[in-house]
């Protein structure tokens, strides 16, 4: 079972070998504590060398992500052969066949003096001298028949105030950079604190509960017991009745600084611990110490691992099926041009096309587009600006009689044939504008059809900006050629309701019918009898009734006020019967004369202008972003095609467990 432990170091590897980081939480020990608590002298036990950095103040200033890997003789002199490294030459592995690789460096360091001098360079490099941090981290793998299979990530300690040329925020910067990493719910967290400070306040406490309120994935290591003050002891804390603690507290005895300045081995320093154990905390010696935190470590991480494989694998498979989409979006290299351009020129006419008359996969739930877009403009938009004319808005009975008179000249009979129709064919002239705004309105959204016209075609059109603008390009000039022919299409519509007055339409009879039935009225009824002029055939008339001038006395007598009601009733009428077929005929005149037009042309259209060897790079040249993007997507999917094959050997090996 340990295996697992460097199987999930590979995916480490695999994580970090790519650009942009996999999005997954792999199981690993996260060591936290304050400065000074001992979290160094914590690691190098486990590791059993002295090698990580020592000084005042902040030391740790990267992540630093260690891998233990326990080794045989074998598997030694296989790695010696497999690195070229000559045991009898200057970059020999150390008698106790213990050597550390670095993933930023192909070099082999046997020498642990000179792995703490790669750390504190590397360290520099990233960080500056400054004492700032950084979040990039530091990985290594230490090599060794001593060591149990282990990740660990050593952190940064906990620190209050900031220190020299350390930034103000030092302290916030720590704390966020140690939450990110014991936030990732296959981690666990290491709580260092040391015996002579108060337990309960601990700070590595603290934080854990914050992420890890249960306490499943935390375990305490208690430092420092042998310097504890005299008379006191850490029982009630390791037994865990001061605070309990799900997975543990485990007592260590550190290196003092003298035992460093001496040069005492680590091992000595573990045969010393286990004494002073024996001696201060016999009933639960077997249950502390370096030995039995390593041991416990190793236990709980492939414990942690067995739990998380899973979910791991779930999340694994899940990110191949999305980065597999997002590849296949990108498209292929090209190879064959010619085939390309068809086949973007296709896809687009296709998608353009349903975009228009609907059906298409991608439905869009946020707002009107396309074909939905078209239908809105004939029947609302269009249809308001129509219903919103008044045919009598500025004919009174004044105006009618005025106009009456004038047609008649010298005659004094008012009925002359050419004052309704000279009337009702500057008021039909009306109804052009509205119809040209309509026609403006469909050339512009269908303008606008290439953003609605699906993921794929929109992820073609990104890949080849070149391609797109000659593609815009083209569907523009096509649009503008429509449009002047379109508008004169509209133009003759309405010019063709006002060219024959039919005056026996039925409508039109209806309201002569109604005209020469109404009784003779008083005088003084005719005015108020004007106000019902606005109704007809059931349609209201929104600019109000027509109403008399106030100036009746000028008026020469009964009849011409009849008549000029009847004049009146027709127009209202007549128009009615124009705007109701303009209402009908103009969106039939927009689909045939440009909708449908570019819809049967677009894709010939856009053959004949682009299909030409001699623009095919020009139009094919990728766009810088969707190569990178590609590029990316697909060593992602790599890596985690990789990862999925090395989580289906751990799930084999756990069954052959």
């Amino acid at each position: 079972m340990e295996s697992l432990i460097p199987i999930v170091n590979q995916l480490q590897d695999i994580c970090n070998a790519v650009t942009i980081p996999l999005p997954l939480d792999l199981p690993q020990i996260v060591v936290v504590g304050t400065q000074s608590s001992g979290k160094s002298s914590v690691i190098e036990s486990i590791v059993k060398r002295e090698f990580l950095p020592r000084g005042q103040g902040i030391v740790t200033r990267r992540p630093l992500v260690i891998r233990l890997f326990k080794v045989t003789e074998r598997d030694s002199d296989e790695a010696q052969a497999a690195n070229n490294i000559n045991i009898n030459g200057t970059a020999q592995i150390s008698g106790s066949g213990d050597w550390v690789k670095f993933t930023h460096s192909d070099k082999i360091f046997t020498d642990f003096d000179e792995v703490r001098e790669e750390i504190e360079r590397e360290t520099d490099r990233v960080c500056g001298t400054n004492k700032g941090i950084c979040a990039e981290p530091i990985t290594l793998g230490v090599y060794s028949k001593n060591v149990v299979n282990l990740t660990l990530v050593d952190l940064p300690g906990l620190t209050k105030n900031p220190v020299g040329s350390q930034p103000e925020d030092i302290e916030i910067q720590i704390r966020e950079l140690v939450t990110k990493y014991i936030r990732n719910p296959n981690s666990i967290i290491l709580a260092v604190t040391a015996a002579n400070t108060d337990f309960a306040t601990s700070e590595a406490i603290k934080l854990a509960r914050e992420v890890d309120p249960d306490g499943k994935r935390t375990l305490a290591v208690l430092t420092k017991l042998d310097i504890m003050d005299p008379g006191t002891d850490a029982l009630e804390v390791l037994t865990g009745r001061l605070i309990m603690i799900r997975l543990g507290i485990i007592g260590v005895v550190n290196r003092s600084q003298k035992d460093i300045t001496e040069k005492k081995s680590i091992e000595k320093a573990i045969e010393d611990e286990a004494n002073f154990l024996q001696r201060r905390y016999p009933t639960i010696a077997d249950k502390n110490g370096q030995p039995y935190l390593s041991k416990r470590l190793s236990q709980l991480l492939m414990r942690h691992i067995r739990d998380c494989l899973p979910d791991l694998k779930i999340r694994v498979n899940s990110l191949i099926s999305q980065y597999q989409a997002q590849l296949n979006s990108y498209g292929e290299p090209v190879t064959d041009k010619a085939k390309t351009i068809i086949d973007v020129i296709t896809k687009f006419s296709l998608s353009y096309c349903d975009t228009i008359k609907g059906g298409k996969r991608q439905i869009k739930t946020t707002e009107l587009c396309g074909g939905a877009r078209i239908q809105y403009i004939f029947h609302d938009s269009f249809g308001r600006a129509l219903s919103a004319i008044n045919p009598l808005e500025t004919l009174d009975n004044k105006a009618i009689l005025t106009a009456a008179r004038n047609a008649a000249g010298v005659r004094t009979a008012i009925c002359v044939p050419d004052v309704f129709e000279l009337l009702v064919t500057s008021q039909i002239k009306r109804l052009e504008d509205p119809s040209l705004r309509c026609v403006e309105l469909v050339h512009e959204e269908m303008g606008r059809f290439v953003k609605h016209c699906g993921d794929e075609v929109h992820l073609e059109l990104l890949r080849f900006p070149k391609l797109r603008e000659k593609i815009e390009e083209i569907l523009t000039k096509l649009l503008n050629e429509r449009l002047p022919v379109t508008r004169e299409a509209i133009v003759n519509l309405v010019g063709y309701g006002s060219a024959f007055i039919d005056t026996e339409h039925p409508r039109l009879r209806e309201s002569f019918m109604v005209t020469y039935c109404d009784p003779i009225k008083p005088a003084g009824d005719t005015v108020r009898s004007a106000s019902s002029l606005g109704q007809q055939n059931g349609k209201s008339n929104p600019g109000g009734p027509i109403a008399g001038t106030g100036d009746d006395a000028s008026l020469r007598h009964e009849r011409e006020l009849r008549e000029c009601e009847a004049i009146a009733r027709k127009i209202h009428a007549y128009f009615n019967i124009v705007r109701d077929e303009i209402k009908v005929f103009v969106p039939r005149a927009i689909m045939h004369c440009m909708v449908n037009h570019i819809k049967s042309n677009l894709q010939s259209a856009l053959i004949k202008e682009v299909y030409h060897y001699d623009m095919f790079d020009m139009l094919l040249s990728e766009s810088d972003d969707i190569a990178k993007r590609r590029n990316e997507t697909a060593e992602m999917l790599n890596a985690l095609k990789k990862a999925s094959e090395i989580i289906n050997a751990i799930h084999y090996q756990k069954h052959q467990l």
